[in-house]
């Protein structure tokens, strides 16, 4: 059965093209920078928003037409297995994620929940094995069901955090069995709505603590994934953990565990925090622990997570002018569409329109931070600010040789302090030129 009108596979056709079925910038075997755009992209396609979302919003009920909705229970499950494969096959999409609830539903018992698991990574497995696709990363949902309210690992219930341990370590062997890249751990309600009933300082050992478990089981099965944290400022936690990356950075940096993780992060979550993607990519990057990315874009004139497909293109090219720059560029994660058709795009074609635009939006970056990259516009930007540093007093404070006694020598000499500007207008200009051009 096809649940996406037995479409053909999506292929490149240039910019010139009006085929909406079509690339216009995502040519996969093109090379950037001695790389193919598809080992550069690592396109993934989200499992709970393609397949189990439904359109549901807080005020009215679900209006996607999804053919594998006429099942339920684990004949839904099996549906949704095969129309996940079928669009990976018609967009040429190498890789897919999810939560494990997005693949299987919960049973009475936790016994009956991973036996309903056990079934669908099974047929999982066998369409990976058919078809050469991959999984990106897995994780576990422990923020949907109403035992977490309190959260999972910062919960203030011993039960609920042993269950969380038991439903991670399934979660572990799963990844494992599917060969995941990478596994990544979000902490949906790992925070607080009030300090006045909250012991933070028990709460982050406790989170601290699961981490360490994780980490000891993975090499205890031998299961040698990639280990990410997912930064979020809000929602649904009002204050969570895992506010940025600097934040997430700070907490692993204290418990022992940035040898173990690095970071995904999404763009949304990223202006709910008040920055900008690329921003977090940068931070992250500095530090080494750019692990992968979540690709959508928020509504500016909305408070929340809209989880929208990208379409900025100042956004795809200042990310993928991170990400290049990144030693060993996007590495074992991907570019995942943790992303959603908007309500009123209700037919299934309209997610594979929306794949299209965002596998576009993220070529054309790629395409224009390449370019940025080999001929040195920012760089070289960058580099004239700061010669100050290169010589004299300012290569003295680079190099650990300046102190406060030398420094105020210097500067009691008076000699004429000369700024230049930072020209901000002219490199927008000259970026918008690239995006246009290139």
């Amino acid at each position: 059965m096809s649940y996406f009108g037995n479409l053909d596979k999506v292929k490149f056709e240039g910019k010139q093209s009006t085929n909406p079925l079509a690339f216009k910038f995502y040519n996969p075997d093109q090379v950037v920078l001695g790389k193919t755009m598809r080992e550069h992209l690592r396109f993934a396609v989200a499992y709970w928003h393609s397949f189990t979302a439904n359109g549901t919003d807080p005020f009215g009920a679900g209006t996607a037409i999804r053919g594998w909705d006429q099942y339920s229970g684990m004949d839904l499950a099996k549906a949704r297995v095969e129309a996940c494969f079928e669009l990976l096959n018609i967009l040429d999409v190498d890789y897919f994620a999810f939560h494990d609830r997005d693949i299987a539903p919960e049973g009475s018992t936790l016994q009956e929940t991973n036996q309903n698991l056990d079934v669908i990574v099974s047929l999982i497995k066998d369409n990976m094995k058919a078809t050469g696709k991959k999984l990106l990363w897995n994780t576990a949902n422990m923020f949907s069901n109403p035992r977490f309210v309190h959260g999972a690992a910062t919960t203030s219930n011993a039960d609920v955090f042993a269950y969380a341990a038991a439903q991670v370590k399934k979660a572990l062997e799963h990844g494992k069995e599917l060969g995941a890249e990478n596994y990544v751990f979000w902490g949906g309600r790992e925070g607080y709505e009030t300090l006045l009933n909250t012991d933070m300082g028990l709460e982050l050992d406790n989170l601290a603590r699961f981490l360490h478990m994780a980490v000891d089981y993975a090499k205890e099965i031998g299961f040698d994934a990639q280990f990410l944290i997912e930064p979020k400022p809000k929602e649904p936690s009002k204050h969570q953990y895992d506010f940025d990356v600097a934040t997430s950075l700070s907490f692993l940096q204290k418990y022992d565990l940035m040898k173990h993780f690095k970071m995904n992060v999404e763009a949304n979550h990223a202006t709910l925090a008040g920055h900008t993607f690329e921003h977090e990519l940068h931070v992250a990057r500095i530090n080494g622990a750019l692990g992968s990315i979540d690709a959508n874009q928020g509504d500016y004139l909305l408070g929340w997570d809209t989880d929208e497909f990208p379409t900025d293109l100042y956004s795809t090219t200042l990310a993928m002018y991170e990400i290049l720059q990144n030693e060993g560029g996007i590495g074992r994660g991907g570019v995942n569409f943790d992303a959603k058709v908007r309500r009123s795009s209700f037919d299934p074609i309209d997610v594979v329109y929306a794949h299209i635009a965002g596998m576009d939006s993220f070529a054309r970056g790629l395409q224009v931070a390449a370019k940025l990259l080999e001929d040195r516009v920012l760089t070289n930007v960058i580099d004239d600010r700061y010669a100050s540093f290169k010589s004299g007093i300012g290569a003295d404070i680079v190099a650990g040789k300046a102190n406060f006694h030398s420094l105020e020598a210097y500067a009691l000499q008076n000699n004429p302090i000369v700024n230049k500007s930072g020209r901000t207008e002219l490199i927008k200009n000259i970026l918008n030129q690239y995006i246009i051009n290139v």
